[in-house]
């Protein structure tokens, strides 16, 4: 039976890069490959895809070249590489079982051939376990999941789903010769490597592929006799269920590793979440002593990570003590964490005291990091302010902070220690923070930005499992009473259920028997009753708040209709439950009566002038139910002189950000075309250079690092976006100059010209954040029929 130094199991990007390494070292080493081919995995990628070479900030540490290119030229160039390293490989090897210790491990293939090795690498992928639909019809013939050849399709229509990588190189290779719909079940694409985003959302843009954002699929179909199209795809969009009908699907979803083959040979897997990858040392070694595991498999599926792993591993297996090629940049992070010597004792102690990171793999951490920023805050500094619109995810690593929350003085503080987290909240609601943090004693924080957060969410189950459980605790006793005792809550949660709502669907209906009280926790939704023939919309909840509780404590049916105003995200508390612990406590007893009271109230003013609730409805019909700042004019006080509009343009180097005669009118209430400032900003989606930001006071604007792509002019189902170039600003004469001599424009006319020549910028209203009078076509109205108003405040301006 042969022996060799060091068995490689896979020669995918990670595989070749220890196998080239192995053999320039002159180490006696065999790399095992299951198909015919090396690197299989690339092979199987579409024809002509352009294989993108990140991280960008890692340099590559390996025996084989790598760089950007087509998926022609890569494998080219491996396979000359290969030779000329001298790469002892064997193809057509699928191996079966491990067994054995470090140092005579055998290694048994499929074909009945053995050999024994010292040490094993496992670099084996997971695409043989591709990731289905999970619906009906996901095994259907025209349901596929994997594209060899896009230029095959030609003038077809093509679901593509997913937003990962590869379901966007399939989507934009499929769109040069056919209609492609690309279906994304979040608001963003969170996953994709930074040059898929941008020739993505530039498809997007100018229509060459179209996206339904935040939509899941229902179920596919055989399309009826007759049709145009042979597959009916049903999906469940944010406005409603959408059938779209198709030639073919093609679902990009990922894969799952190979557990049970891995799991054979002694490994194990610190969870049972499918997608869970084993643990291993910083060395990437696995509890099996001498077997080692990089690359997909190991949760580092970028091929120049796994390249650079490859080189490392065989380092570590000679017993080389090299740093990893991001030790560099983790360095830098961890400097201002003085309990933290080196990143080894970093990376340990947040494992240790973050019970939300324990589950993830040193490699996962690792990368996680990388996007975040280690912040040591004196005692007392604030973090941020009640009301601030940031929206970063706070990790404590060390001491403990002091959540203010709204109450009574001192009593309805709460004190956060080591291991926990804040700034869920805005997270998920896109609100305002709910109260100001400051730091306690030996703080030592992570803050992570949004998109890196949502990445994170969206790829370990057990993370997101951790934060909603929390954050399901936290939202009752913000909701309902902070006096909760700590067995009534998790009383509370055991029964709840998170559930979403499309645009208009309805949460319940007038007469229907109380299943629940419902806390939203993100979007709104307006409350309605059937008065006469028309359904009369009698307030409108917010994010931040529930409803349901009047059936539940009068023990009837529902006494109105309430419908999400906008995508809606709501934790529903079993009827029973609520009321088994409302009865046993009387604090919470008051303040839903109170809530209660204020509710019937407002019911009973809107009934009695249904005009009100007709524009309530109306606003809500605008997409106002996600705004968090809206531009109203009183057409019946509005004369028509445009100083909203001039100001504007005075204010804002001569463009003006509101069109005052566009948008809709109900009565005398008229919606200019201006930024309402979203809840969750549409235009933020996907901006390449970050350029879109949220003051603290709520503010959404728009930087100089503008690079004129259009994006956010794509993204806002408003059109308060435009595209206009530079100013040139020409002296201004004073008054005085205007009125005795008539030198310069009258007072109120523009002095700004524009560079045709410039590159466009986005600009959108800013709200005049930087202007201490506030908005300036607001300041500007003579008759003060301009207005602006949160949602919050319809109510009272309907009444």
């Amino acid at each position: 039976m042969d022996h060799f130094d060091i068995a490689i199991i896979g020669s995918g990007p990670a595989g070749l890069s220890a196998a080239a390494h192995a053999a320039r070292l002159k180490l006696s080493h065999l790399l095992f490959e299951a198909a015919r081919q090396p690197a299989n995995t690339i092979y199987k990628y579409q024809k002509g895809k352009h294989v993108m070479a990140e991280p960008g900030v890692l340099p590559l540490r390996s025996a084989m070249t790598f760089a950007a290119g087509t998926r022609e030229n890569v494998l080219g160039t491996w396979d000359r590489e290969l030779l000329g390293h001298k790469v002892n490989i064997r193809y057509q090897s699928e191996v079966s079982v491990i067994s054995g210790e470090r140092g005579q491990f055998t290694i048994a293939l499929s074909s009945g051939i053995s050999v024994t090795a010292g040490s094993v690498v496992l670099s084996i992928g997971v695409q043989g376990n591709l990731r289905k639909l999970g619906a009906p019809g996901e095994d259907l013939p025209l349901v596929q999941y994997q594209l060899d050849d896009p230029d095959e399709f030609r003038d077809e229509t093509i679901v593509v789903v997913g937003a990962g990588d590869a379901a966007i190189e399939n989507a934009l290779a499929l769109a040069r010769q056919n209609r492609v719909i690309l279906v994304n079940r979040n608001d963003e694409f969170t996953r994709c490597k930074d040059g898929n985003l941008n020739d993505v959302l530039a498809a997007i843009k100018d229509g060459t592929i179209e996206c339904r954002f935040g939509t899941r699929v229902d179920h596919v179909s055989v399309a009826p006799d007759g049709s145009d199209m042979p597959v009916r795809f049903v999906a469940k969009t944010p406005t409603g269920v959408e059938p779209i009908g198709c030639h073919r699907v093609i679902a990009r979803l990922g894969a799952t590793p190979p557990r049970k083959l891995v799991e054979s040979f002694g490994v194990r897997f610190p969870s049972d979440d499918p997608a869970s990858v084993p643990e291993l040392s910083a060395q990437y070694e696995s509890n099996v002593r001498g077997i080692y595991i990089i690359g997909a498999l190991g949760g580092y599926p970028l091929i120049k990570q796994a390249m650079n792993q490859g080189f490392e591993v065989i380092e570590y297996i000679q017993g080389r003590n090299i740093e990893p090629a991001d030790e560099p940049l983790l360095r830098s992070k961890f400097a201002p964490y003085r309990a933290a010597p080196n990143v080894a004792t970093g990376l340990l102690r947040i494992r240790r005291n973050v019970p939300l990171l324990s589950g993830l793999t040193t490699l996962q951490l690792r990368e996680f990091l990388l996007d975040s920023e280690i912040l040591t805050p004196q005692l007392g500094e604030v973090i941020f302010e009640k009301n601030d619109y940031t929206n970063t995810f706070f990790s404590i690593v060390e001491g403990s902070v002091l959540v203010e929350m709204p109450g009574s003085g001192r009593a309805a503080n709460v004190a956060l220690s080591a291991g926990q987290f804040f700034g869920e909240m805005g997270l998920i609601s896109g609100r305002r923070r709910t109260a100001t943090v400051v730091a306690g004693n030996n703080c030592v924080l992570i803050e992570t930005p949004r998109r890196s957060m949502l990445k994170l969410l969206a790829s370990v189950e057990a993370v997101r499992k951790t934060l909603d459980q929390v954050s399901l605790k936290r939202a009752v006793r913000q909701y309902l009473s902070a006096q909760i005792p700590e067995h009534e809550v998790d009383y509370l949660v055991e029964g709840a259920i998170i559930k979403r709502y499309a645009t208009n669907e309805a949460l319940f209906k007038e007469g229907d028997k109380a299943d629940g009280l419902y806390l939203i926790r993100r979007g709104s939704v307006t409350v309605s009753r059937a008065i006469g023939s028309k359904e009369i919309v009698l307030s409108y909840v917010a994010a931040g708040n529930y409803v349901g509780e009047m059936a539940l404590m009068s023990d009837a049916p529902r006494s109105a209709t309430v419908r999400a105003a906008v995508p809606t995200e709501c934790v529903m508390l079993e009827a029973r439950r609520f009321v088994d612990v409302v009865a046993r406590n009387t604090s919470m007893r008051g303040s839903v009566d109170e809530r209660l009271m204020q509710r019937m109230s407002i019911n009973q003013s809107m009934e009695s002038t249904s005009d009100s609730g007709n524009l309530i409805s109306f606003l809500m019909q605008q997409g106002l139910g996600e705004a968090t700042d809206v531009l109203l004019i009183d057409e019946s006080l509005c004369i028509r002189c445009n100083n909203c509009e001039t100001a504007c343009a005075e204010t804002h180097g001569g463009t003006s950000r509101l069109d005052r005669e566009a948008g809709p009118t109900y009565a005398q209430v008229h919606v200019p075309t201006s930024c309402r400032h979203c809840e969750h900003p549409h235009c933020m989606k996907d901006c390449p250079p970050d350029a879109i930001h949220r003051s603290p006071n709520g503010e959404v604007y728009i930087t100089d690092a503008c690079i004129g792509c259009g994006n956010c002019e794509k993204n806002c189902p408003y059109d308060v976006i435009q595209m206009a170039p530079a100013e040139v600003r020409a002296a201004k004469p004073s008054i005085l100059s205007w009125l005795l001599l008539g030198l310069g424009p009258e007072p109120g006319m523009t002095t700004t010209t524009h560079d045709k020549n410039a590159p466009m910028k986005a600009v959108k209203c800013d709200m005049c954040k930087d202007q201490s009078g506030g908005p300036a076509c607001v300041r500007s109205c003579p008759t003060g029929a301009a207005i602006r108003v949160s949602p919050e405040k319809f109510l009272d301006y309907a009444n």
